[in-house]
């Protein structure tokens, strides 16, 4: 059973360094890619999955951000959740933004990558798989060696459940995360207050044997600097 996917939340509130300097004038979220907004790739695949309601948190460069949002047609209402004050990381921005979202799960998009489907939605490939029974967090994750653009050993090994663990110290893991999640709100229960890394909140759903993954069946690119851009494009048009 697919379950019904309310409200998103778009992660926007980076300062950039690795892309400077195409963000000295303007935040990651509008450096283009292929003809649009990074922050768009995202939003039309929300759209496309049949989101009604997006949240995207705002700090540097913020009033740049919010024009460009307020200036489009979108097929879902959107709010901001302002960081301005303070950016709050990964974790600290879900807690912020808690009380704008509904439902359960929750879908949380990074703003720095972009995807395409493969036999199906990715986000309703995601939906497909929740299972809030056993499940406090669902991320879509991508073999390494699929992952264009990508650094690094991996985060993630999965099992034939699903059920994720930890890449060890000195080893290579064959899972990488997309940026791509569903959540329970559960899984922000007595979460740490201030800034922090979504990652606390996944150790403790592993230590619990709650979080889980289903492997991405199309293309994903991590477009987090200049270079990664141009190689980008070349395979998006490609198909």
């Amino acid at each position: 059973m697919t379950v019904k996917i309310e409200s998103a939340m778009v992660m926007a509130a980076g300062i950039g360094k690795r892309m400077r300097p195409l963000t000295a004038t303007r935040p990651k979220p509008l450096v283009r890619v292929a003809g649009k907004a990074l922050i768009d790739h995202s939003l039309d695949r929300i759209a496309a999955a049949g989101v009604e309601h997006v949240v995207v948190n705002v700090h540097y460069l913020a009033d740049a951000l919010e024009a460009h949002l307020g200036g489009q047609a979108w097929p879902f209402s959107i709010a901001i959740s302002d960081e301005r004050g303070q950016l709050l990381e990964t974790g600290g921005g879900m807690v912020k933004a808690l009380p704008q979202l509904t439902g359960d799960p929750i879908l949380i998009v990074n703003s720095d990558n972009i995807w395409t489907d493969g036999p199906e939605d990715s986000i309703q490939h995601l939906a497909r798989h929740w299972d809030g029974e056993r499940m406090d967090a669902l991320l879509l994750v991508i073999r390494q060696a699929s992952a264009t653009g990508h650094g690094g050993k991996g985060d993630f090994h999965m099992d034939p459940n699903g059920q994720l663990s930890r890449r060890k110290p000195g080893r290579v893991a064959p899972f990488v995360y997309t940026g791509i999640q569903l959540i329970s709100p559960r899984l922000l229960d007595g979460a740490p207050e201030g800034a922090f890394s979504t990652n606390i909140l996944w150790d403790r759903a592993i230590a619990a044997g709650r979080l889980y993954g289903v492997s991405h069946m199309g293309q994903w690119f991590d477009v987090g600097t200049p270079a990664a851009i141009a190689p980008t494009e070349a395979a998006l048009a490609g198909g």
